[in-house]
């Protein structure tokens, strides 16, 4: 067994890629970055649950927490708290073999040269972020560390590689900042953490930026789809709640091949699983009940996710089976609605939600994020733009305007904090 260590954290450092570095190769203890930005009560709850043997603060000084301790498995290498969209926390335990597989099909995948570096600029707290840092120890580079993504920081890195978020991708594509192509130069932009809008995908690769689309989460150590294809080792499976072949879906692994499951759910959509040696190998501390979190089961992992896969196996990705929209008896999946507001004029962002509502169960809102705030789309000009793509059920019945979506650290919208401040808004209209 291995004792584990929590690290504090601004984002990334030098002292966490050398503290990753030996926990991946078995030299040091087992390793938990910690984000010290975080309220210290909510620092203090985090280690309460994770149980470290030591903490290492700013300044690199250690001292052993008092206390129960909990030592981990002997293949552990790395645990991140995931907060996730809907605000439950969990230490996702993660194998030294499953994070250096996933580096090494991900540089595999993209065609990264030896020698060529990369970016991070997203949180070594974050799987993404750490991810970042494990390709650079495979390829034998050193990352360049940023602590923001701006134009002036990402065009004077020299790097080859980069993975962001779709806001830090937005931001640097806007026509009004001073470098007009930061990411020229470039090999690859992977693109992850939250959905990404068709609008963003094609104004970047219109601007001759090569991005690729990832899906994945922590427990598969980050991206395992790339552009909508498994990585390889990777298995993907349309199924139901209780098996990736419940509802007669197909398993489609890396190398392309359909793994029949029999019948049609896998082309009419389903809960995504996803299998191989990438899964994490299970949650330390888990204190929500496990009827209410992802399971990990005869070598599969069922997401949080609904999808389907076309006849070539690709993977599309509909949006958070728990964010199921029940308005009036229909369900309405919000990423789908998101994705037809992203096309609408005068749209710049936008996410869905639903908002309880004694008549229908709940409403469909739409949170946008107007192009001009001077003059935002118009809720009528909303509902007509989605009954065109989608059936009209799925047409919001509220517009909120903001001047931004909440964000969680890992990019993606922050979908409790969303619903908080919904209610929060018709509490102070009453």
């Amino acid at each position: 067994m291995r004792s584990l260590h929590a690290v504090l954290v601004e984002r990334t450092s030098p002292r966490l890629v050398e503290l990753l570095a030996a926990a991946l190769d078995g030299s040091g203890p087992a390793l938990l970055p910690l984000d010290a930005g975080l309220p210290p009560a909510r620092l203090a709850e985090l280690i309460a649950a994770f149980a470290p043997d030591t903490i290492e603060g700013l300044d690199g000084e250690s001292t052993a927490r008092s206390g129960e301790k909990k030592e981990v498995a002997d293949g552990t290498a790395v645990i991140i708290g995931t907060s996730g969209s809907t605000g439950t926390s969990k230490g996702v335990q993660l194998s030294a073999a499953a994070l250096l597989h996933s580096a090494r099909a991900s540089l595999a995948r993209i065609g990264a040269r030896p020698g060529e570096r990369w970016l991070c600029c997203l949180p070594g707290t974050n799987i993404a972020g750490l991810q970042v840092l494990v390709r650079s120890l495979v390829s034998g580079t050193d990352p360049v560390l940023a602590s923001t993504a701006d134009a002036a920081t990402v065009a004077a890195s020299g790097c080859a590689h980069v993975s962001l978020v779709p806001t830090q991708l937005r931001r640097l594509l806007d026509p009004d900042i001073d470098i007009s192509t930061p990411l020229a130069g470039f090999s690859s932009v992977l693109l992850g953490g939250a959905a990404a809008p068709p609008s963003l995908l094609g104004a970047a690769r219109a601007a001759g930026v090569p991005v690729v689309t990832t899906y994945g989460m922590t427990e598969t150590c980050g991206g395992c789809v790339y552009d909508g294809l498994p990585l390889d080792g990777v298995r993907v499976a349309i199924g139901d709640d209780d098996t990736p072949h419940g509802g007669g879906g197909t398993a489609q692994d890396s190398e392309g091949a359909a793994q029949d499951g029999g019948g049609t759910a896998g082309r009419g959509g389903g809960r995504i699983w996803i299998g191989g040696p990438v899964l994490f190998s299970g949650y330390r501390r888990l204190t929500a009940t496990p009827a209410a979190d992802p399971v990990l089961a005869d070598g599969w992992f069922r997401t949080g996710d609904l999808g389907q896969l076309d006849s070539a196996g690709q993977l599309t990705v509909r949006g958070r089976a728990d964010d199921v929209i029940n308005t009036g008896g229909r369900k309405v999946v919000p990423g789908e609605v998101a994705a037809a507001l992203e096309t609408c004029p005068g749209v710049r962002e936008v996410a869905v939600v639903g908002h309880p509502d004694a008549e229908w169960g709940e409403r469909v809102v739409a949170v946008v994020v107007p192009a001009d705030p001077a003059n935002p789309p118009a809720l009528e000009l909303l509902r007509l733009h989605v009954k065109e793509r989608l059936p009209r059920y799925a047409a919001p019945s509220r517009v909120v305007v903001v001047d931004a979506v909440p964000l969680l650290p890992s990019g993606k919208y922050d979908i409790a904090r969303l619903r908080l401040e919904l209610v929060r808004r018709e509490q102070t209209q009453a």
